[in-house]
C-alpha cells in the first residue's frame, strides 16, 4: 500500500516510479489520485465543519430554552436538522471517496529501490554472481523421463485424480522430497537462527490482501468455501484462500500489531515448510511437464519483519541463506538481480536464485528473495514504536524461497543423474535417507 501523503508531496516521484515498472500513463493515474484526496479531504472538512456548527447550535438551543426565547431555540432546533443532513451528506461522499481511493491505492505495485535496474522483463535482469561450474559431460535426460523410467514418478496417475499440474511421487524418490525440505528447514533453523513455524494454509481475504495477492492476483489462487457448494465464493458465506506461499501466513503474524522497540532489536526471521497451492492462470503453455510448474508443491520459505534501517542488510543475509542450500547440496546457480519490470508485486527489490539444470542446458529460478520494504505492513497495519517515541513507524517485510523444494527435487535429479539411469544422493542428504547412496530402478 501507498501513503498518500507521500504522494501529495512528490507526485513526480510516484510519475517516474510508476512509470518504471510498467504502469500506463501514470501521470494520468497520479492525477487521479491526487484528485481523489482533494475530494475525500474536502468533504472531511465539510463534515467537521458541520459538525461543530452542529454542537454549538445544540448548546445554543439550551441557552435559548433557559432565557424562554423559544423562537430562537426553535430556529436553532431546524438548523441541527439542517446541519445533521449536511453531516450525513458529507460523510457518505467520504465513505465513497475514500473507498475510491484506497481501492485505486491497492492495486498498484511497489516502488523499485534505487539501485533496482531499469527493464522491461527476464531479459533485462542483471546477472550478479556465479557459484558452481555446470557439468559439461555426462547424461543429460530430463528429470520427467528420470522418474518415470525408474518407475517413481507418476504424472497419468496424477492427472486421472486432479488434472494437469499435478504429479504422484514414490519410494525412494519420495523419501528424497522429503529428505530435501527437512534438510532445508534444519539448515535454516539450526545455523541461520529461523524459527520454525507451522502456519495455516487456509486464510481469510484480508490475509491476502496484507502480502499482496489480494485483489490484483484473483486468478492464480485457489479458494475453498464453507456451506452450500453451489452458491457464489464469497467472504460471507465462508471464503478460505489457499496460501500460494507461506509467506502469506508468517509475514500476517505481525497484522494488526504495534511492536516494541526490544521486539525488533533484532530482525524477526520465521521459516516454514508448508505446501503451496498456484493456479498457474498465466502460464498456459509453459512447463506443461514435469515438476517445475504444479499447482500443488512444497517450499520452505524464510520471512523476516525489522526495522526500516535494518532490511537492505538483511536482504542480503536472507539471500545468503537460500545459497547456503544450493552451496551445500552442490548445484551450479547463479545470482539474478531483477530489473524492474520483471519484479514481483509487493517487492521493491529482488535478488532470483536460478539453478542449473543439465536437460534444458539453462538456469531456472529457484528461489526468490524480496524485500518489499514498508509496502505489505502498511496493508496490514503492522507497526512499531521506538524507546522514547510517542510516533509509531511502519515495519518492513522480506520474503525468500529456501528452497522450492519440488524445483531443487528436479535440479539434484539432473545435475546427480547416472549413466546407468540412477540418481546419486547428495552428500549432505545420505544422513536423511537412511545412509542410502544412490536411487535405482527396482
Amino acid at each position: 500500500m501507498h501513503d498518500i501523503k507521500a504522494i501529495r508531496d512528490n507526485p513526480h516521484a510516484y510519475v517516474a516510479g510508476w512509470s518504471s515498472r510498467g504502469v500506463d500513463d501514470a501521470e494520468g493515474l497520479v492525477d487521479q489520485i491526487l484528485a481523489l484526496d482533494v475530494e475525500l479531504r474536502a468533504a472531511q472538512t465539510t463534515g467537521q465543519e458541520a459538525l461543530a456548527k452542529r454542537n454549538a447550535a445544540s448548546k445554543a438551543i439550551g441557552t435559548a430554552m433557559g432565557k424562554k426565547d423559544m423562537a430562537e431555540a426553535e430556529r436553532l432546533k431546524a438548523e441541527v436538522e439542517t446541519l445533521k443532513n449536511d453531516i450525513a451528506t458529507a460523510g457518505e461522499v467520504e465513505a465513497a471517496k475514500g473507498g475510491e481511493l484506497r481501492d485505486l491505492l491497492a492495486g498498484l505495485k511497489n516502488l523499485a529501490a534505487a539501485d533496482v535496474p531499469d527493464g522491461a522483463d527476464e531479459n533485462d535482469n542483471l546477472e550478479v554472481a556465479r557459484w558452481g561450474t555446470p557439468p559439461t559431460t555426462g547424461p543429460k535426460k530430463d528429470h520427467a523421463d528420470l522418474g518415470e523410467a525408474l518407475k517413481l514418478l507418476d504424472f497419468e496417475g496424477a492427472a486421472r485424480m486432479s488434472g494437469s499440474r499435478f504429479a504422484v511421487v514414490k519410494g525412494q524418490l519420495a523419501r528424497l522430497e522429503r529428505a530435501l525440505g527437512q534438510f532445508m528447514l534444519d539448515l535454516q533453523t539450526d545455523k541461520h537462527g529461523y524459527q520454525e513455524v507451522n502456519p495455516p494454509l487456509l486464510v481469510r481475504d484480508h490475509t491476502m490482501f496484507g502480502t499482496g495477492q489480494l485483489p490484483k492476483f484473483k486468478e492464480d489462487l485457489f479458494r475453498a468455501a464453507d456451506g452450500d457448494p453451489s452458491t457464489e465464493v464469497d467472504a460471507e458465506a465462508g471464503t478460505r484462500w489457499l496460501i500460494p506461499t507461506a509467506e502469506v501466513s508468517l509475514t500476517n503474524l505481525v497484522r494488526e500489531q504495534v511492536l516494541g522497540d526490544e521486539d525488533v532489536a533484532e530482525p524477526i526471521r520465521m521459516t516454514a515448510l508448508t505446501y503451496c497451492f498456484r493456479a498457474e492462470a498465466g502460464s498456459a503453455g509453459r512447463d506443461t511437464r514435469g515438476l517445475i510448474r504444479q499447482h500443488q508443491f512444497q517450499k520452505v520459505e524464510l520471512v523476516s519483519v525489522c526495522k526500516p534501517e535494518d532490511s537492505e542488510a538483511e536482504h542480503e543475509r536472507m539471500t545468503g541463506c537460500a545459497e547456503a542450500v544450493l552451496q551445500a547440496l552442490e548445484l551450479p546457480y547463479r545470482k539474478v538481480l531483477l530489473c524492474k519490470g520483471d519484479m514481483g508485486f509487493s517487492a521493491q527489490k529482488t535478488y532470483d536464485l536460478e539453478v542449473w539444470l543439465p536437460s534444458q542446458n539453462t538456469y531456472r529460478e529457484i528461489s526468490s528473495c524480496s524485500n518489499c520494504g514498508d509496502f505489505q505492513a502498511r496493508r496490514m497495519d503492522a507497526r512499531f514504536k521506538r524507546a522514547g517515541e510517542k510516533k509509531t513507524e511502519y515495519l518492513h517485510t522480506l520474503n525468500g524461497s529456501g528452497l522450492a523444494v519440488g524445483r531443487t527435487l528436479v535440479a539434484v535429479m539432473e545435475n546427480y543423474q547416472q549413466e546407468d539411469g540412477s540418481i546419486a544422493i547428495p552428500a549432505v542428504l545420505q544422513p536423511y535417507m537412511g545412509g542410502l547412496t544412490a536411487i535405482a530402478a527396482a
